[in-house]
């Protein structure tokens, strides 16, 4: 059986609450500012447009790619540091 993150449940819950009151067709510019205001609402700390490089063959390469958002939790169901993306890199 899965068990549910109750920070996966806020963060999942926050974004629906933006897509409940904005509606579908906005820009993603708009969806994403209101969800960060939504996770502060809501207590939830995050950081916003992190570089993510590419590794190939060994060398580390900025080819734009950015998270949107993400928030580091500290693992403590494994022993290791996490990240949970909110939305995967674009």
């Amino acid at each position: 059986m899965i068990q549910n993150d109750p920070l996966t449940e806020k963060i999942i819950g926050a974004a629906i609450e933006v897509h409940r009151v904005l509606g579908p067709g906005v820009l993603g510019s708009a969806y994403e500012e209101c969800l960060c205001h939504e996770l502060r609402l809501q207590g939830i700390t995050f950081t916003r447009q992190q570089p993510l490089p590419v590794v190939y063959k060994g060398v580390h390469l900025d080819c734009g790619y950015r998270i949107d958002k993400h928030r580091a939790t500290c693992g403590e169901k494994y022993g290791e540091p996490a990240v949970t993306a909110c939305r995967s890199a674009t």
